[in-house]
């Protein structure tokens, strides 16, 4: 709340131009070109180029992003009031400077002298696949049913969450049939079509819990098989000794031997707890990560290039140039020209700010990348993330003189290309933890080497919390064991009881 309460009052000491500024910050380059869509759609002025370059003069460079910036008297004009209609608010108006060439516009796109291996400008290729709903309904097909079954059918499949489940009550389905399809049904009606619905593949889907999905994939395995029937009975008799990994009192109720404890075992945990995730995400942006950036190992020197995609050819429409050529060359203008050409000026304003937003946009980008490319050095030659530095927000704010809040907006969202994998630039930052020398390490190095003693450990003994402290701190790291339990639980890994194989 607190937060929320800074981040208002730092909207109100900005203008309508810097709040814009920010937003446009934020935006990743996934999403930067229907962005800019909106921008065309919504200011005739501003247009794509058709040559595929900028113009060749460039502005000078952007100032700052910063809460001091100043609003460019030009682009104060498009939040003034219109004008009331009198002959004095027109007779002075001066086109010229409209109707110089695009030299004016900033020359913000990149260079030729970049890798052509890291231009991004060309059309990436849009997967055809079949969503998850769709292949149940396509299986829906195969039923003898009624229409009325049908419809209650696709309610049920209509109710499965991405992963698989219905988490619905069939009774609730019933009610939602009642209200929404004026179709009457009951409990053990739904239920039978459930039923149904659990024979499609993929096995396990439509169950209403962990139990009952593993327990409709084992119904799918040879039933004589005497490995089966013991995995049956393990979910259906001793699920919550399972899922605690009490193997002894399983072992000890079912007579079982080592070997055939292990086995059983073994077939459980090779069912898919979540079908439904053998499916693609429907959203097509979530199944593709843009880098924003690149960095290039040269021998030792690091290069970094800025994604294509965040530098696209914008230009002032000719069109509304050509109108404002054709007012100046007029002899007589009337009021309404006159208001015409306002409304001109007023859309080319504004398509000359959103250009130049654009490339302060991309300066912003590249100066905070290097400042953590630099910060960060070690790691992006090396790859080891034992190499990285810890580095917060105000770290980087304070070497770009950019605004904490600034560079918390390039970090989000973004992504840097390496030659050692595609990271989140929030993957770089990290506190900072102290050893027995005196230094400060970043935790994210400490949680390298809890990883790595957790994946060295006897899996017949995993080590406790308490013992990972002990190591840790033999290895020189001043850490308490509820930290050590912090980390482990920000890694996804399970208690030592839960990580425990036979």
């Amino acid at each position: 709340m607190l937060r929320q309460t800074q981040q208002q009052k730092l909207l109100q000491k900005l203008s309508p131009q810097q709040i814009q500024l920010m937003k446009l910050l934020q935006i990743p380059t996934a999403n930067l070109e229907e962005r800019i869509k909106q921008e065309i759609e919504e200011n005739p002025a501003l247009e794509f180029g058709d040559d595929g370059h900028a113009e060749d003069t460039p502005l000078d460079e952007p100032e700052p992003l910063t809460e001091e910036t100043e609003t460019h008297e030009d682009e104060q004009e498009l939040y003034e009031e219109e004008p009331d209609g009198s002959e004095d608010e027109y007779d002075n108006i001066d086109v010229s400077e409209y109707l110089m060439d695009d030299d004016d516009v900033a020359d913000y796109r990149l260079r030729d002298d970049h890798y052509p291996e890291m231009d991004e400008t060309r059309t990436i290729p849009i997967r055809v696949e079949t969503s998850f709903q769709d292949y149940l309904l396509d299986q829906l097909g195969m039923l003898s049913l009624d229409e009325r079954q049908q419809q209650i059918a696709r309610q049920i499949i209509g109710s499965i969450d991405d992963d698989g489940y219905l988490r619905r009550e069939a009774s609730a389905i019933a009610d939602d049939l009642s209200f929404s399809q004026n179709i009457i049904t009951n409990e053990q009606e739904v239920e039978q079509i459930i039923a149904m619905v659990q024979s499609f593949d993929p096995p396990g889907v439509c169950a209403r819990n962990l139990q009952e999905c593993l327990l409709l994939q084992l119904k799918r395995k040879p039933s004589d098989d005497p490995l089966v029937k013991h995995a049956q009975t393990v979910l259906t008799d001793y699920f919550d000794a399972f899922i605690k990994k009490h193997y002894e009192k399983i072992q000890r109720g079912m007579g079982l031997k080592d070997d055939e404890l292990k086995a059983v075992i073994q077939l459980i945990t090779h069912l898919n707890p979540k079908p439904g995730n053998n499916f693609a995400p429907d959203n097509k942006a979530e199944s593709y990560i843009v880098p924003d950036f690149f960095i290039l190992n040269n021998n030792g020197k690091l290069e970094l290039t800025l994604n294509a995609r965040n530098a696209p050819d914008l230009r002032i429409s000719s069109e509304y140039r050509d109108m404002l050529r054709d007012y100046e060359k007029g002899a007589k203008k009337d009021k309404r020209q006159r208001e015409a050409i306002l409304f001109i000026k007023q859309k080319i304003d504004a398509a000359k700010w959103f250009i130049d937003a654009i490339k302060q946009r991309q300066h912003t980008l590249l100066t905070v990348m290097q400042t953590i490319m630099d910060y960060q050095q070690d790691f992006f030659l090396s790859g080891d993330e034992t190499q990285l530095k810890p580095m917060i927000l105000k770290d980087i704010a304070e070497r770009t003189g950019l605004d904490i809040s600034t560079v918390s907006r390039v970090a989000n969202s973004k992504y840097v290309q390496t030659e050692y994998g595609t990271y989140p630039l929030k993957y770089f930052f990290s506190e900072s933890l102290p050893t027995d020398s005196g230094e400060e390490v970043s935790t994210r190095e400490v949680k390298k080497i809890l990883l790595d003693l957790i994946e060295n450990e006897n899996k017949r003994k995993p080590l406790s919390d308490e013992m990972l402290t002990r190591l840790l701190q033999e290895k020189g790291y001043n850490i308490a064991r509820r930290t050590v339990a912090k980390y482990r639980e920000q890694l996804n890994i399970p208690v030592a009881r839960l990580r425990k194989q036979l």
